[in-house]
């Protein structure tokens, strides 16, 4: 069992002293299920990327901005939502951790 609070505060540490300003810890790998905790300082970002075939975002700690070219979302500590199915980026609007679920793969029915 993992404790989400306690690698959000290790994330978050790391990333401070990351001169990149972030820091990633996936946790959770079954199948194309990954679950990774991912701490940005304020200003720093994730440039665009592609999206997964399925995924949400929710906010551990902080504010981000979820960049995307259907328009941009400013996210806040406690809120979840789901990853565009579009190129995006994520941006730390203050020090921030935040709760990546992704499904990698889906089968497709008959495959």
């Amino acid at each position: 069992m993992d404790d989400l609070t306690l690698i959000a505060r290790n994330q978050l540490d790391d990333a401070r002293a990351s001169a990149h300003g972030r820091s990633a810890h996936l946790f959770l790998h079954d199948g194309p299920l990954r679950q990774t905790v991912i701490a940005l300082t304020s200003g720093s970002a994730l440039d665009e990327h592609n999206a997964p075939p399925a995924a949400s975002l929710q906010v551990l700690h902080g504010r981000v901005r979820l960049t995307k070219k259907s328009g941009d979302q400013d996210m806040i500590a406690g809120q979840v939502g789901p990853i565009p199915h579009e190129r995006h980026g994520l941006t730390a609007l203050e020090d921030c951790a935040v709760l990546l679920t992704a499904v990698t793969e889906v089968r497709r029915a008959g495959g």
